[in-house]
């Protein structure tokens, strides 16, 4: 069963409603750490947790939603997810997290995405779990993700300065 469509989109509609219900000014600043803090949370978080549980505890299924035959690696994989998940739900607390949670993310996104490509050369696999929304998810959320955090910091230095000029 695919479910990328909720961690993609269940993040978006809960930072515009947050922004639009928050007593927080409004602003460029705000709505991209609105969107830092659901995409970490609930799409890196939730989603790798999510993901991560369903490798170890039934890497059989992932593996036919994949197209790729069972191999014991795939739990190894789930507690990568796993860890990025712990990881997305502590940058909802600790800001300090946001990078290193982004990176490492990114890193193992586009690991798996080039596993995909290659398995699509390689195999013409494109089976749901390999190809398709899954497959350009894997590339743009880590960007995503990454300009997001690039906005958020610049445009917080550009709020203090003028916050500072006042």
């Amino acid at each position: 069963m695919e479910m990328w469509y909720i961690f993609a989109g269940v993040p978006l509609l809960g930072a515009v409603i947050h922004f639009f219900l928050g007593k927080k000014p409004k602003s460029l600043n705000r709505i991209t750490e609105l969107l830092l803090l659901w995409y970490l949370g609930v799409g890196i978080g939730v989603g790798s947790l999510f993901s991560g549980l369903a490798q170890v505890l039934s890497p059989e299924m992932v593996a036919q939603s994949t197209g790729w035959a069972y191999s014991p690696f795939l739990r190894e994989v789930g507690f990568a997810n796993i860890s990025y998940g712990i990881l997305g739900l502590l940058a909802v607390r600790f800001r300090n997290f946001w990078a290193p949670a982004i990176i490492a993310y990114a890193i193992f996104m586009w690991g798996a995405a080039a596993g995909h490509i290659y398995e699509i050369q390689q195999t013409a696999n494109l089976s749901a779990g390999n190809a398709g929304a899954v497959l350009y998810l894997d590339i743009l959320m880590p960007l995503f993700l990454i300009i997001l955090l690039v906005i958020y910091h610049k445009t917080l230095k550009d709020n203090t300065v003028s916050g500072s000029d006042s």
